[in-house]
């Protein structure tokens, strides 16, 4: 997540079931957020055990798929509400209402039009799908049946990208307060031909199975990354502002973000890193050519921006769909405008359409490592992956990507740097040998909806469940008497005067006994 973290403590291998407050101490943001996960996890994990998979409420199940053929070739898909879960987490299909105005007294009455009580393909809150591009449009079932699927996973938002969450109270001099998790739900296309299924008319449950196989694929990354710190060989000439014996050199507490930007193999990919866990971020106001109108340039000079800083312009489309966009440099500043120049106008739409809050996003890295005095060439503004071999990142600190990897673009590993140890926070073996890790997110999660062959030949493929609770079922006679008897049985033997007084209990079993 692209927050202001000190770091990410959660390890579910350690089955911490709760976070204990004590008194007196100092309260950090990664004891809060450890509780969260803890709890979302339960939450979630219970909820796969009990409905598997994938699955929906039987009455309230939703993302019924309907396909709708349209004019000129755009297709659409009609996105029915209701609730699903997909590997535990909730989603929620439902189109929100709009609200009501205050009628206007001197106009006309007029009734505004309504949206559709569905979503559609075009029109899902995190699809951002485009109709100009070719590769967004659905394919025709006519020429073969496609599978339509839903494809889920989490991000972060912050008031950069939502004003909303900023409490203006506190003024704009100070910075935003907590950030907020966003699940993200997209419906996609797939075609028979992905899932290897040859049959234009398979059966349901091979789909489902050819589908298990794909999403596992997908969602099992391959990336594994170490990362140490070692004593770079200038540490000498450094001020003493850290210890001498130090391995990161960094002057203060840092929790790095290395995340993949290019996805692909190890040819094509490429990386990016900050040392603020990709939290230091700049609302655009304004987009004029190269020219970018900032609403600030930072709170201080450690978060503000300088000319070489590599940006990200993105926006929430942008950030939704996981199209990574070329890291742009930027070139000058003019402080009293509030205006960055970049090293070349942004691609597209992005930046342009401020109903999508577009924003900058400030990475940390200068170049490529450096290897005898010589710097390696960036590309497309972010550095190249190069596997099997330490590639350093700043003040010591160095990362390393295993051999035979593909790699996805988001997939991230967080690296705590301590100035108290001099060191990274990072696992190791007995031998001290860094261990290699999988990218701690982003977690994708899918789910098969349905099988399109045409107007009207939808096959639900989706899964419902019942509620566990039901009506109680009546006791019959025999069993309401036997109740009745062990009532009775129990009060005789915890009273047994039967309530009567003893001078009475005594008398009675005196006159059985003279009988």
């Amino acid at each position: 997540m692209h927050a202001d973290l000190s770091r990410s403590t959660f390890r579910p291998e350690r089955h911490y079931s709760a976070v204990i407050a004590q008194q007196g101490r100092v309260q950090l943001d990664a004891d809060a957020n450890e509780q969260t996960a803890i709890e979302l996890h339960r939450a979630r994990t219970l909820a796969a055990d009990l409905i598997g998979q994938h699955g929906g409420p039987r009455d309230a199940a939703g993302f019924r798929i309907e396909y709708v053929g349209g004019k000129h070739d755009i297709d659409t898909l009609h996105i029915h509400g209701g609730r699903y879960y997909v590997d535990g987490i909730l989603l929620d299909a439902n189109r929100p209402a709009p609200g009501t105005p205050v009628p206007d007294e001197d106009a006309d009455e007029q009734e505004t039009a309504q949206p559709p009580a569905y979503w559609t393909y075009w029109d899902q809150p995190d699809g951002f799908r485009d109709r100009e591009k070719p590769g967004d449009r659905l394919p025709s079932p006519t020429q073969s049946p496609f599978l339509v699927y839903l494809k889920v996973w989490e991000r972060a938002v912050s008031a950069a990208e939502d004003p909303a969450l900023r409490e203006v109270a506190l003024g704009t001099a100070l910075p935003d307060t907590a950030a907020r998790v966003k699940v993200v739900w997209q419906v996609l296309p797939l075609s028979l031909a992905a899932l290897e299924i040859e049959d234009v008319n398979p059966p349901k449950e091979d789909v489902r199975s050819a589908f298990t196989q794909w999403a596992h694929k997908q969602s099992t990354p391959t990336a594994r990354l170490a990362a140490r710190s070692e004593r770079p060989d200038h540490a000498d000439e450094d001020p003493c502002l850290v210890k001498p014996d130090a391995r990161y050199r960094g002057p203060e507490n840092q929790l790095y973000r290395v995340e993949i930007h290019e996805g692909g193999e190890a040819k094509d990919a490429t990386f990016k890193w900050s040392r603020e866990n990709g939290s230091v971020v700049f609302p655009v106001d304004e987009l004029d050519g190269t020219w970018v109108q900032l609403a600030t340039l930072g709170h201080d000079e450690k978060l503000d921006l300088d000319v070489g800083d590599h940006v990200e312009l993105t926006d929430t489309a942008y950030a939704s769909r996981l199209e990574p966009l070329p890291l742009l440099r930027v070139e000058e500043l003019d402080l009293p405008g509030r205006r960055v120049r970049l090293s070349a106008e942004p691609e597209g739409q992005v930046g342009r359409l401020p109903h999508l809050n577009p924003f900058l996003r400030r990475w940390d890295h200068q170049g490529g490592p450096k290897r005898k005095g010589r710097t390696a060439a960036l590309k497309g503004g972010a550095v190249r992956i190069e596997e099997g071999e330490w590639l350093p990142l700043e003040d010591g600190v160095e990362v390393y990507f295993a051999k035979g990897a593909t790699y996805r673009t988001g997939d991230h590993w967080l690296i705590p740097a301590r100035t108290a140890t001099g060191s990274v926070e990072w696992p190791a073996d007995p031998a001290r040998r860094p261990l290699l890790k999988a990218p701690a997110g982003i977690v994708r999660s899918y789910a098969p909806l349905a099988l399109v062959k045409g107007e009207g030949g939808t096959v639900d493929l989706r899964l419902a469940f019942t509620a566990l609770a039901s009506s109680i079922p009546p006791a019959d006679e025999a069993a309401l008497a036997a109740e009745a008897q062990a009532r009775r049985e129990e009060q005789t033997a915890e009273d047994p005067s039967g309530g009567r007084s003893q001078t009475t209990a005594d008398a009675e079993r005196a006159a059985e006994g003279d009988e």
